[in-house]
C-alpha cells in the first residue's frame, strides 16, 4: 500500500532526530523533514501552513482555538521545555533586587501573548503575589516587524498594557526607561557582556528547581500541530505520528545513558539525566508526551492564558487536543 506523504516543519532536536535520519518512520507515512529556526517554523505555518505537521508557539496555538479560527490541531508532543526564571532582565544596580520589587514598575515584553513571558506572569501572580494590575506593561505594537502574529492583545480588564512603536526593549532597561523585561531570548547587549544589564537571577537552576518542587510545573513551550485539512483527510495519522514522536524521544533518553561514548558533549551527563530523571520525572518516563503526565504544568499554563487574557475562557488539557493523540499507547500482552 502506498504510504501518505507529510511534511513536517520542525527544529533541530535530538529527540526527533531519527524522524530526520528515518531510523523511526511513523507507520504508514513517508515524512519529508524540514529543519529550521522555532520563528521562521512558527511565522509561516501560522500565516500559511506551508507543511502539514510543525512545531508551534504553544500560546499562539491556543489563542488561535480559542479564537475559534486555527486551521490546525494539535497533539500532545513537546519539542521545548525550558524553565523561565532565567529570563527576567533588569538595570544592572537599579532599585529591581528582589521579584517582590517589580510590583508598581515598568515591566517590558517583546509581544504579551508569547508563551515564555505567559509562564513567568504567571510566576509573577501565583508565587510572587504581585496581581497584573500592579504593574505598567508595556509591548512592541502589533505592526512591529518581527511580532509573531499580529494581532493586537486584549489584557484583562484593569491590566495596563502599552504598545511602543519599537525601540530596543533591553536597551530601554539598561537607560532607566523600563525597570525590567521579560525575554525568552538573552537580549543582544546581555549577550555582549553589556555591564548595564543583569539577570534578576544570575544563579537561576536553584530557584527553577525549587519552583519545580513546589508546583510540579515544567514549563512547555512548544506543541506539535497538524494541519487540520491533512488532520480531517486522515484522522490515524494523529496517533501514528504520536507514536512516532514517542520513539523517537525513548531512542534519544537512551542515547542520553549511554556511558560508553559521549553521545552529546556535556560532562556528567549520565548523572544530570539520572538527577533529572528522579526529579523532575518520577513516573518513570523521561520528557513524557501526553496528558496525564504533564497535568500539572498543562493546567497551569491554560490557568494563566485564561488570567492574562490570551484566551477568553479557561480550557481543559483535553479541549485543545486531539482524542486520537492524548496519552502514549501502552499495550499488555498476555
Amino acid at each position: 500500500m502506498a504510504e501518505l506523504h507529510l511534511t513536517l516543519g520542525i527544529n533541530d532536536y535530538d529527540h526527533v532526530r531519527d524522524l530526520f535520519t528515518e531510523r523511526v518512520k511513523p507507520e504508514g507515512i513517508a515524512l519529508t523533514c524540514l529543519q529550521m529556526s522555532v520563528w521562521e517554523t512558527f511565522l509561516r505555518f501560522f500565516r500559511d501552513q506551508e507543511w502539514d505537521v510543525s512545531e508551534a508557539s504553544f500560546a499562539g496555538a491556543v489563542q488561535a482555538i480559542d479564537r475559534g479560527d486555527a486551521p490546525f490541531v494539535l497533539i500532545p508532543v513537546f519539542p521545548s521545555r525550558l524553565f523561565r526564571h532565567s529570563g527576567v532582565y533588569i538595570r544592572a544596580g537599579g532599585p529591581i533586587r528582589l521579584p517582590e520589587d517589580l510590583r508598581g514598575r515598568k515591566v517590558a515584553v517583546a509581544q504579551w501573548a508569547q508563551t515564555a513571558t505567559t509562564y513567568i506572569r504567571g510566576w509573577m501572580t501565583d508565587t510572587v503575589g504581585i496581581p497584573l494590575t500592579e504593574i505598567d506593561w508595556y509591548q512592541h505594537s502589533p505592526d512591529t516587524p518581527g511580532r509573531l502574529i499580529a494581532t493586537a492583545e486584549s489584557p484583562p480588564e484593569g491590566v495596563r498594557l502599552t504598545d511602543l512603536p519599537g525601540g530596543d526593549l533591553a536597551e530601554m532597561v539598561a537607560e532607566g526607561e523600563m525597570d525590567a523585561f521579560l525575554s525568552a531570548i538573552p537580549p543582544r547587549i546581555f549577550r555582549a557582556g553589556d555591564p548595564r544589564i543583569a539577570r534578576l537571577y544570575p544563579d537561576y537552576e536553584p530557584v527553577e528547581r525549587a519552583y519545580f518542587r513546589e508546583t510540579g510545573v515544567y514549563p512547555i513551550m512548544h506543541v506539535v500541530a497538524i494541519r487540520r485539512s491533512s488532520y480531517e483527510a486522515n484522522p490515524w495519522i494523529a496517533r501514528n505520528l504520536f507514536n512516532a514522536f514517542e520513539a523517537a524521544k525513548n531512542n534519544s533518553v537512551e542515547r542520553m545513558h549511554d556511558m560508553d561514548v559521549s553521545r552529546i558533549g556535556v560532562p556528567w551527563l549520565q548523572a544530570i539525566t539520572e538527577r533529572n530523571a528522579g526529579e523532575l520525572f518520577p513516573g518513570g518516563d523521561y520528557w513524557p508526551y501526553g496528558v496525564e503526565n504533564n497535568r500539572p504544568t498543562l493546567e497551569a499554563f491554560l490557568k494563566f492564558c485564561f488570567e492574562q487574557g490570551i484566551t477568553r475562557r479557561r480550557f481543559a488539557p483535553e479541549e485543545i487536543f486531539v482524542r486520537e493523540a492524548l496519552e502514549p499507547m501502552r499495550i499488555l500482552h498476555v
